[in-house]
């Protein structure tokens, strides 16, 4: 059996009010530590999006 391994990837508003988005994918034990670093750092909105290899979130 074949597990696929899942990315993710963000997109935030910074505590100045500036939207963002993560320029590398992360998987799943290291985008738990992603999204935890990011509330530390106030930031709001922040959603977690699952992305396929080579992709990025865009932020629309």
């Amino acid at each position: 059996m074949v597990t696929m391994m899942r990315s993710y990837g963000f997109t935030w508003t910074d505590p100045d009010g500036t939207r963002r988005a993560s320029a590398v994918a992360y998987d799943e034990i290291s985008a738990e530590r992603r999204q935890g670093e990011l509330e530390k750092a106030g930031a709001t909105d922040i959603q977690r999006v699952p992305v396929k290899p080579g992709e990025l979130p865009r932020l629309d």
